[in-house]
């Protein structure tokens, strides 16, 4: 096997894998098909999960799984291109090839589908990627749902000729040919025991957001690409971080995220994306108040206080004790 970088060695949760296969699937969008470099098991996953790849460039980026979760020896993941972005799918889309070695984290799900006899799927382009295992799975267990799917054009969005084999099921809207997507008339009168599940740009989940207004509670499942505004902080001076394995103490002053504060004292913890968004520094809380910034955990989660995302969140007490 390839030898591979140690900073892919650096959480019990990574392991490597090889660039299989690499196909232009829509204007802008790749997918990358990913096997273990000696043929091996890939960890199981469930619908919704993402992994982290870290590109040979050093960054580390996260793609929603969208392949087949019964295939234990490959991974899929669709990539768009972001001309604007961090450099991460530009590498993706003109530096990698196939049979390049990757590190890889996870899988992680933090858009699980919960159990329902239906579903409501809302998509907007490479948005399409965590629902396309949702219905596999939906079909799987003879529940009724619905996607109502957008993006700029059609030649812009991914997979159309595999969802073409769920018929009406599947309502596939260009912006150019249909204007912005019709969610009142999608959605229709509140359905309880119908959970919508979105995943797409700031602007469409926000949309849903208000088209949910009269829903049941936690009916609107939703997965951000970026981070939603959380505000202002609620304190502005430094506070302390004690490391409860090691008993030392770290202070965060006002300019500098847990994060950092946590590696500049040397204390590495596995992290991706730095907005809050991919979960991959999730840690333990055991004592203090948490100011959750992120845009993963729901009320309950945030209001029991027993993780937080050291990338974004910081802290409402003098002091956080986290299990590291």
């Amino acid at each position: 096997m390839e030898q591979v970088d140690a900073r892919w060695r650096s959480g019990t949760d990574r392991t490597v894998v090889r660039v299989q296969d690499k196909v232009q699937v829509a204007e802008g969008v790749v997918t990358l098909t990913l096997t273990a470099p000696d043929g091996g098991r890939l960890p199981d996953w469930t619908p919704g999960a993402h992994v982290d790849l870290t590109l040979e460039n050093g960054l580390t980026r996260q793609y929603s799984l969208c392949g087949d979760r019964w295939d234990a020896h490959s991974y899929r993941v669709g990539v768009l291109l972001e001309p604007a972005g961090r450099g991460g799918s530009s590498y993706v889309h003109e530096q990698l090839e196939p049979g390049h070695v990757l590190g890889l984290g996870g899988p992680r799900n933090n858009f699980p589908l919960v159990p329902a006899e239906s579903y409501l799927f809302v998509a907007g382009g490479i948005g399409i990627t965590p629902v396309l295992p949702m219905i596999a799975q939906a079909d799987l267990l003879g529940a009724d749902w619905q996607l109502l799917y957008g993006g700029r054009t059609r030649s812009s969005m991914a997979f159309l000729d595999e969802l073409s084999a769920h018929g009406d099921r599947v309502q596939v809207r260009p912006q150019d040919e249909f204007g912005l997507l019709d969610l009142p008339a999608f959605l229709g009168e509140p359905r309880p025991g119908t959970p919508v599940y979105a995943c797409g740009p700031a602007p469409l989940l926000a949309a849903l957001e208000t088209a949910c207004a009269g829903w049941p509670a936690r009916a609107l499942h939703t997965e951000r690409f970026v981070a939603a505004d959380q505000g202002a902080p609620v304190r502005t001076t430094a506070f302390d971080v004690e490391l409860h394995r090691s008993g030392r103490t770290v202070t965060v002053t006002p300019d500098t995220s847990v994060l950092e504060a946590l590696a500049a004292a040397g204390v590495e913890v596995l992290s991706s994306c730095r907005q809050g968004t991919c979960g991959t520094c999730e840690t333990t809380v055991l004592a203090g108040v948490p100011d959750h910034r992120d845009s993963l955990l729901d009320d309950d989660e945030r209001a029991a206080g027993d993780c937080m995302y050291p990338c974004v969140s910081r802290s409402c007490s003098d002091r956080l004790v986290l299990d590291l």
